[in-house]
C-alpha cells in the first residue's frame, strides 16, 4: 500500500495515523502544497489522504497550487476510483472538487463535540462498529456548507451538518479531527490563524482550558482513529480483504 498525502501546513500531518501505518508496513508520500512541493505522478499511490490547513477552499488567489490540488483529487477519485481520505480542509476541498459547496460558519467550531451518525453512516463499512454518537475533537470556520451531486452523508453535529461524507464507494471526508495526538492542540494554538478561532470559539478562559479537556480522552480519540484506520484500509487495500 503506497499512500500520497497532501499536506497544507507541516503542523497538520496524519496525526496517529502514521504510527498506524507504519506498524501495517505501508509506505507513505508527503507533499507541502504550501511550500510549493510539486504533485507527483498520481498513479504511483494507492491512497490519497489530504489534510486540514489554514487555507480556505476559495482562496485560489492567494493560494495557486489549490488549483492543481483540486485537479488532482477530481482526477483521483472520479476517473481513477481510487481510495481517498480526507480530513477537515481535506474533506472541504473532496467537496468543491466534486462541485459542492464550501462556505464560512456564522461561527468556528472548536473544541470537544459529539457527532451523530445518520442512518447512512451507521450502515457504512467506514464506520462499522462506532456508536451512533461518536466523541469527536473539532478546530474549524469553514464547512460543506452543500455536499456534491451523488455525495452520502455519514454524520453531522450540532453546529455542522455534514461532519462526514462519502462520494463513490472509496472517496471519505471528515471535517472532525479523528487524528489527534497528544501535542495537537498546543502545537495548534502556536499558529495565529487557529489561535484567533481558538479564542473566538472558546474565550481565554475555555482556550487555556483545551489541553487539559482533552487529555482523558485521547486515549478514545486513539481507539476511535485505530478503528477507522482498520475499516478504511478494509476499503482500500486489497490485502486485508
Amino acid at each position: 500500500m503506497r499512500i500520497l498525502v497532501f499536506q497544507h501546513l507541516a503542523l497538520e500531518h496524519p496525526g496517529v495515523f502514521r504510527q498506524f501505518w507504519r506498524e501495517d508496513g505501508y509506505r507513505s508520500t508527503t507533499v507541502e502544497l504550501d511550500e510549493g512541493e510539486a504533485i507527483p505522478a498520481l498513479d504511483d499511490f494507492d491512497l490519497l489522504v489530504v489534510m486540514g490547513g489554514p487555507q480556505n477552499v476559495w482562496h485560489e488567489e492567494r493560494c495557486p497550487w489549490l488549483v492543481q490540488e483540486k485537479a488532482a483529487i477530481r482526477r483521483w477519485v472520479r476517473e481513477m476510483e481510487k481510495p481517498y481520505l480526507g480530513i477537515c480542509l481535506g474533506h472541504q476541498l473532496l467537496a468543491s472538487a466534486l462541485g459542492g459547496k464550501v462556505g464560512r460558519m456564522p461561527a468556528p467550531e472548536v473544541g470537544l463535540a459529539p457527532v451523530t451518525l445518520t442512518r447512512e453512516g451507521r450502515s457504512d463499512p467506514a464506520l462499522a462498529g462506532f456508536p451512533q454518537t461518536i466523541d469527536s475533537f473539532h478546530w474549524h470556520g469553514a464547512e460543506v456548507s452543500e455536499p456534491p451531486a451523488g455525495a452520502t452523508v455519514l454524520a453531522s453535529s450540532a453546529l455542522c451538518a455534514v461532519q462526514a461524507m462519502r462520494w463513490g464507494k472509496h472517496a471519505y471526508g471528515f471535517q472532525y479531527h479523528c487524528e489527534i495526538e497528544p501535542s495537537t492542540v498546543d502545537e495548534w494554538g502556536r499558529i495565529p490563524a487557529y489561535r484567533a478561532s481558538l479564542i473566538k470559539a472558546l474565550g481565554e478562559e475555555g482556550a487555556a482550558r483545551l489541553a487539559s479537556d482533552v487529555l482523558p480522552r485521547l486515549p478514545g480519540f486513539r481507539a476511535s482513529a485505530l478503528r477507522l484506520h482498520r475499516n478504511l484500509m478494509q476499503i482500500a487495500d486489497p490485502a486485508r480483504r
